[in-house]
């Protein structure tokens, strides 16, 4: 075998070996601690839940406040989109989970303000799991599936 095709097939090989590594860890997960955006309960639970906690910032379709990388007067950042546009499907469920449980500043580096709030006094554990899987129900599949594949829709458990 060249050693160009031995590459080739290394990388296909640990490739899907993340694949299957992260598909097992989010199968390992507590049947309660899933995130699981094809799962229409939970997000029927987190589109209600959405509606009631985000929405008057994130916007009811997911698109974030306007000019949403421009500081404001007050040197905060607007809130992000959660939909396709933004960058919500980059980071792993659990840090996801945790900035809506602990609010921004827990997540952030010193001096970072945010008006993010903590809503772990105000919404389960279950109802942030929820929240994470109607807004990921709403990213095109290509998106949601590489966010899944990379064992990173898993919520804490």
């Amino acid at each position: 075998m060249t050693r160009r095709r031995l590459a080739a097939w290394g990388g296909g090989a640990a490739l899907a070996l993340l694949a299957v590594v992260g598909l097992a860890v989010w199968m390992q997960a507590p049947e309660d601690a899933r995130i699981d955006p094809a799962d229409p309960a939970q997000v029927a639970l987190g589109q209600a839940v959405y509606a009631g906690n985000c929405a008057s910032c994130h916007g009811a379709a997911l698109e974030g406040q306007p000019d949403w990388r421009e500081r404001k007067p007050d040197g905060r950042l607007p809130a992000p989109p959660h939909d396709v546009s933004g960058h919500t499907w980059h980071h792993p469920a659990e840090t996801l989970f945790g900035i809506i449980k602990d609010g921004m500043a827990a997540h952030a580096p010193p001096g970072y303000e945010s008006d993010m709030p903590a809503f772990g006094g105000t919404l389960s554990d279950e109802e942030i799991r929820a929240v994470l899987a109607f807004i990921a129900s709403r990213w095109p599949e290509n998106v949601r599936a590489r966010w899944m594949s990379a064992g990173i829709s898993r919520g804490p458990a």
